[in-house]
């Protein structure tokens, strides 16, 4: 308990660097621009209670009230409006106050010119709005709540998180107030700089209204997809997720008060199916499946996905792939089609190009699963792959919910082994994080590069012309790669756009023959794809080779198994 505290204390603190932050900090800066000495603890007390209370207890509040969450949201951008004309407007900052007044005669020790009790509001917005990209504690503790589980370990990580986030939320006001008293500049037009502070709140305010954060949150996200992912790393050990099983397994769950599952937000096409709603398959059981195509570990839960659409589909379950690309070309249409014949996917695909449905769900992986009951309502999530007989005992339990009959199919626990030690490297310099050529990388043009003496484990060199672009790396015709890595497979995500691009591959200075896409050494790229570059009996270090036959080759990524 007191490990899952002290981690969610952390997490708390390491959310303010977090990009889905970003749109929120003008509203906390602007909070400390009209000098109000006690505003900023306000906003910190008022954010605390808000973010606790809204985490734990938003599905139970939405249920009884019949309110929409959005329409809490809404609410919340209509005070912190207010409270950005207010500093722009003597009137209305004089009727906030009066309104204030009753409240301050009831509570004699704030003072009304302190700003503590309009601080708090604003800081009760604030929690509301808060939308981190949050880690497996948080995460862990939000499905809790929606699962109507809410007990003292949930209240108190939710509070250490909460305690950890207004940490860094009081030192930029702090810190802000402090400039502005103390810079005589700045207290010589404190008025102007606090109707510009007025300014911004109001234009932010108005920006949150029309989805402008949650849409800088997918960019965020789209573009830099392992920032967030970074920032929580430290979360994603065994000592925590062995204590988030304990509270799971602990406590029973109350699906009375779980709220329905978001509703699925197109950004693209519909595949293999006409446009489908939520809405529209109550009294079905759903698998929402996020996948993008040139994930392998996306690929190897394929087999798995086929298997319940063809035992369970006339018992009642959907299974909805929601394609989130990970990469540009995984955005088009005609990729994502011929991926679902050569896939032999036959389920229905939505793409979600603009990652409106993986935001709206709060996902975070490749692959992710979220299972839906026949009343809308998430009853299991599973994240990576894996525990597939786990998922399928999920899915049959709903469907005899569903069906009031029992489910004899047989359960599969056959399980994809992975025996990789090599992360995902990728190539695009927004996310290079292992080349070892000695030259400085140059964005959006060729140069010269050259392989090091040594190359570590894990990493990999360029020699001869290479552009290195933020996706993909692409190098001129007779240019080489070299790559040191612990695995039993090597995959390559790659394209070619001069007709058909040919890369040797080399294994330990031999010519490869082992890998399903080379033959007699040789790799052909085609199509936009995942590429199977290496195929061993058993895993082990090795050295990889690729020489580049021609020009018009773009590599992205390489993965292992």
């Amino acid at each position: 308990m007191i490990l899952l505290i002290t981690f969610a204390f952390l997490a708390g603190i390491v959310t303010v660097l977090s990009p889905c932050i970003l749109p929120l900090l003008p509203i906390i800066l602007s909070s400390a621009g009209d000098g109000k000495k006690y505003k900023p603890f306000g906003v910190v007390l008022g954010f605390i209670l808000s973010f606790t209370f809204f985490t734990l207890f938003l599905s139970i509040l939405v249920k009884l009230s019949g309110i929409p969450a959005d329409s809490l949201r809404t609410i919340s951008i209509a005070i912190l409006l207010t409270f950005g004309l207010s500093l722009l407007s003597t009137r209305i900052q004089s009727t906030i106050e009066m309104a204030f007044s009753k409240l301050t005669n009831l509570l004699p020790q704030v003072r009304n010119n302190s700003g503590f009790l309009g601080g708090v509001v604003i800081g009760m917005s604030l929690g509301l709005l808060w939308t981190p990209c949050v880690g497996p504690i948080l995460a862990s503790v939000i499905s809790l709540a929606l699962s109507g589980t809410i007990h003292s370990q949930t209240l108190f990580i939710t509070l250490a998180y909460a305690i950890g986030t207004a940490i860094p939320m009081l030192a930029i006001m702090l810190i802000g107030a402090t400039a502005l008293k103390r810079t005589h500049l700045l207290v010589k037009h404190a008025g102007l700089i606090q109707k510009a502070f007025g300014v911004i709140m109001v234009f932010t305010a108005i920006g949150i209204q029309f989805n402008v954060d949650r849409k800088f949150q997918t960019y965020i996200l789209r573009t830099f997809p392992n920032y967030s992912t970074n920032l929580t790393k430290f979360e994603d050990n065994q000592a925590v997720e062995e204590e988030l099983n304990k509270i799971r397994k602990e406590k029973e769950l109350n699906m009375n008060n779980i709220p329905k599952a978001p509703e699925l937000i197109l950004g693209g096409a519909w595949l293999n199916t006409q446009p489908l709603k939520l809405k529209e398959l109550e009294n079905k059981v759903i698998l929402i499946d996020f996948w993008t195509y040139s994930c392998i570990n996306c690929q190897r839960t394929f087999p798995y996905l086929k298997s319940w659409w063809d035992k369970y589909e006339k018992e009642g379950l959907v299974i909805i792939g929601v394609h989130s690309p990970e990469f540009e070309f995984e955005k088009d249409k005609e990729n994502v089609e011929k991926a679902l014949k050569d896939f032999g996917i036959e389920y229905p695909i939505m793409q979600d190009n603009e990652f409106a449905t993986w935001t709206a769900y709060r996902n975070r992986y490749w692959p992710a699963k979220y299972l839906i009951d026949k009343d809308g309502v998430i009853r299991y999530t599973h994240f990576g792959e894996g525990d597939y007989d786990e998922t399928e005992q999920a899915i049959q339990q709903l469907l005899e919910e569903l069906t009031n009959k029992e489910i004899n199919a047989k359960i599969e626990n056959t399980e994809y082994e992975i025996y990789a030690k090599t992360p995902e490297l990728y190539l695009g310099y927004l996310r290079i994080n292992a080349l070892r050529s000695p030259e400085q990388i140059h964005t959006n043009t060729f140069i010269n590069y050259s392989k090091p003496t040594t190359l570590p484990l894990n990493t990999f060199a360029y020699e001869g012309e290479w552009e290195i672009t933020p996706e993909y790396s692409t190098p001129i015709k007779g240019s080489k790669l070299y790559l040191k890595f612990d695995a039993k497979q090597v995959f390559l995500v790659a394209r070619s756009t001069k007709g058909t691009g040919k890369i040797k591959v080399y294994l330990d200075n031999e010519m490869e023959k082992g890998g399903k896409d080379v033959i007699d050494g040789e790799m052909e790229v085609s199509t936009d794809r995942l590429y199977r570059v290496i195929q061993l009996p058993s895993p082990g270090t090795h050295n990889l080779r690729l020489e580049f036959v021609n020009d018009g080759i773009q590599i992205f990524a390489f993965t292992f198994g």
